[in-house]
């Protein structure tokens, strides 16, 4: 198995539908400029309340990716 380095960054991904797909929201836009994607963790939930019904969602995420090894240069 080989080691590996990763590095975090902070997202926040939002949804008129729900939870996960303010999480998959946020993954998908973070991987359009990240590769190596491996793990992430709900640091925060919060929504936007209109009377008695929830009408958005923003759930922020930490995403992890590996950096990418130099072995070969």
């Amino acid at each position: 198995m080989n080691d590996h380095v990763y590095k975090s960054i902070e997202v926040t991904g939002s949804s008129n539908q729900g939870m996960e797909p303010a999480i998959t929201t946020a993954i998908k836009k973070a991987g359009e400029s990240l590769h190596n994607l491996r793990w992430f963790e709900v640091t925060d939930i919060r929504g936007l309340l209109e009377g008695d019904s929830i009408e958005y969602w923003q759930v922020t995420l930490k995403v992890g990716f590996t950096l990418d090894d130099d072995a070969g240069s």
